[in-house]
């Protein structure tokens, strides 16, 4: 089992204050003889006419030396959990959670806003102190 990362339980929270409920921790997913695991999937019933929204959500510090380092780290992660969803729980949309600041300095810049456009990366980006969403971006619509 891989560590968690620092601000899991933040997301974590963040999500429940948000209306979420937590259906796993961790997210387990197999794809064939490789094996898997989300930081969290979350679901909420949205309405009674739409039925219930369904997320995974892996959550990023981005605290190390190097952004871009855990960037490539993290996009990667990200395609290959929407690769095995896509698989086995189409209907679950995966995020990438980033804490605030990491978003406001790192992800605005052009060459990371182009390549999050590219790969439709959908971010949820959460403030660590409040333990709070601020902001959703959803890029695709479905783990496709």
């Amino acid at each position: 089992m891989s560590a968690k990362d620092r601000f899991h339980n933040v997301v974590k929270s963040a999500l429940v204050q948000d209306g979420w409920t937590i259906t796993h921790d961790p997210f387990a997913i197999d794809y064939g003889d490789v094996q898997m695991q989300i930081d969290l999937g979350a679901e909420r019933l949205v309405a009674a006419e739409r039925g219930d929204e369904k997320i995974a959500v892996e959550v990023k510090s981005f605290i190390a030396p190097s952004t871009i380092s855990e960037f490539h780290t993290a996009l990667g992660q990200f395609l290959n959990y929407r690769s095995a969803l896509r698989a086995n729980e189409p209907e679950r949309i995966p995020y990438l959670a980033v804490p605030e600041d990491t978003y406001e300095e790192f992800f605005r810049l052009r060459f990371i806003q182009e390549v999050t456009q590219e790969h439709r990366l959908n971010l949820l980006i959460y403030n660590v102190k409040q333990e709070a969403i601020v902001q959703w971006i959803k890029l695709s619509n479905t783990a496709n």
